[in-house]
């Protein structure tokens, strides 16, 4: 249990504290209201802390986990015997033939645009003094975190949607639409301008908020990814910003990659910079488990829930291939070969194998069918004896290890060295029995994919596609290695001119287009003067 955090976690989940501003008729059934309530300053801290509730969705597999990482190239989430079609959702995202009526889509909107009115919404209100802070100095400090969160938000709209409108104070007016660079650079003079007033700690209260680091860590993506969102590439500013996270000697990898991703002491951690905080109790919205395993699996790991039938999310043949034997990561990752409950007993099949020997194999024939037994399942984030449907395990959002990937992204696309200093920093905890392969050269991240893309039939490709190389092919595959399940896979996949060019398991390209989601059909529809993004067709 994280104690120190039980205080912040309840007050995100109570949600009682603020709320939205509308011009639409109430009816009140409180004889206090938002406007009546008289607030003090016991209530500025838990009024920021309610700016962080919308990013507890973000491994919801109706919504953020799906746009990133079921789109991607190494995850997907098949029909089995068990179920898990729910009328194509998932195999849609997969495909990359999602529409405006996807609810994943809608959810995603909805997650990054109510983190936004609640940001701009508190803000206000401290602004304006309705909620008093203690001093001045925190209400500065208060105003600029809550800023730099608004940014966040902005930036996932911006990455995930591209044009769409942006609104920096309360308003009865219907939004119209901003540009893609308008928010870029909305998203940019914010962060530039509050960092300075940020709190430096890491960890401890502030675990889990955005403080100084997590701002830069912000930033530097914005930058990294900046010639997607412009067309003008900032890959100096990218590493400027990440320079100043090393330089500060506040974070450090951790020794073991796991120790990211376990149950407690997460938040004493020097690598993770910013996370989303789960817990059974308090916090809840990590079920990855419950959507990856199977339920059997209940009797291994001594749930109090019982997986969702046999589980959906899963690793693809052609990913998991492209992993070194040796490397650690592999089985921190997947869950993989013969499985067994807590007291050793065999597990065994209850669907399309009902009876047999439970052994999870790599192989994965295509989207649309498969078996119970069939792909390696989700293995990185621990999931603690006595998990309800809700596991206690958060959710990094910006590691240390991050950081020094960006920088040596940034250094090889600006033709300097240090690039393979950098990963093979990063490659050594997963290759402690074999250091030596924990070295790589700037001249290996330049060299195209280990990755066999090609659309997939029957277990075997059938349809090579596209096989132009890809520029710095084995940095993308690093960054796989390192960051799958951690909701990257589709961002890094667009940067690197991949995810609307190759084919994998049952993905054909369907167009660049498909790089940005369309506005969900709900929100155009109350909403005149926003148009459809291009290509998307609406009602």
């Amino acid at each position: 249990m994280k104690t120190d955090l039980k205080y912040i976690i309840t007050i995100l989940l109570s949600g009682i504290i603020i709320s939205c501003d509308n011009n639409l008729d109430e009816k009140v059934y409180s004889s206090v209201t938002q406007q009546s309530y008289n607030y003090t300053t016991e209530d500025f801290h838990p009024a920021i802390a309610n700016i962080y509730a919308y990013l507890r969705s973000s491994l919801d597999h109706w919504g953020f986990f799906c746009g990133q990482e079921v789109t991607g190239n190494a995850i997907v989430m098949a029909p089995n015997a068990s179920g898990w079609d729910d009328g194509g959702v998932y195999r849609r995202m997969h495909y990359h033939t999602w529409n405006s009526e996807q609810a994943h889509v809608s959810n995603m909107w909805n997650q990054f645009y109510r983190g936004v009115l609640i940001c701009n919404n508190v803000l206000d209100q401290i602004e304006k003094d309705e909620i008093p802070a203690p001093s001045s100095e925190e209400k500065e400090r208060g105003m600029a975190e809550i800023r730099a969160m608004r940014a966040y938000y902005y930036w996932m709209i911006c990455d995930n949607f591209g044009d769409a409108p942006l609104v920096v104070g309360k308003t009865s007016d219907l939004p119209v639409k901003s540009n893609r660079k308008e928010i870029y650079d909305f998203v940019v003079k914010e962060l530039n301008e509050v960092i300075p007033k940020l709190n430096e700690t890491l960890g401890g209260n502030m675990y889990g908020r955005i403080n100084k680091w997590a701002a830069k860590a912000t930033l530097a993506n914005v930058y990294l990814n900046a010639e997607v969102y412009t067309g003008d590439a900032r890959w100096e500013e990218c590493i400027s910003q990440c320079d100043d996270i090393i330089n500060s000697n506040v974070c450090v990898l951790s020794d073991n990659y796991n120790a990211s991703f376990r149950a407690t002491g997460v938040e004493s951690s020097k690598e993770v910079i910013f996370a989303v905080p789960y817990d059974r109790d308090y916090g809840g919205g990590n079920t990855i488990h419950m959507y990856s395993w199977h339920g059997e699996l209940k009797k291994k790991f001594q749930t109090e829930a019982t997986p969702w039938g046999s589980g959906a999310a899963m690793g693809l043949t052609q990913f998991i291939n492209t992993y070194d034997v040796d490397d650690t990561r592999l089985q921190d990752t997947w869950l993989m070969g013969p499985q067994y409950a807590a007291d050793g007993t065999q597990l065994t099949g209850t669907y399309d194998k009902k009876g047999e020997p439970f052994v999870y194999t790599k192989e994965v024939p295509d989207a649309s069918y498969t078996s119970e037994m069939e792909g390696y399942r989700m293995n990185k984030f621990e999931v603690i004896a006595g998990s309800t449907y809700n596991s206690t395990t958060d959710l990094p959002v910006f590691r240390y290890a991050q950081v020094l990937m960006m920088k040596a992204e940034c250094l090889l696309r600006t033709g300097k060295s240090g690039a393979g200093t950098l990963v093979s920093e990063v490659r050594k905890r997963a290759f402690k029995e074999h250091p030596e392969k924990a070295i790589v050269t700037d001249e290996q991240l330049k060299a195209n994919s280990a990755y066999q893309y090609g659309y997939v039939e029957d277990y075997k490709i059938t349809d090579p596609g596209n096989q132009d190389p890809i520029p710095f092919g084995r940095l993308l595959d690093e960054l796989g290695w390192e960051f799958v399940w951690e909701l990257q896979t589709r961002r890094n996949l667009i940067r690197f001119g991949v995810f609307s060019k190759k084919s994998w398991l049952s993905h054909k390209p369907q167009g660049d287009y498909r790089t940005v989601f369309p506005i969900p059909e709900k929100v155009l529809t109350s909403n005149p003067n926003l148009k459809q993004n291009p290509n998307y067709l609406s009602k």
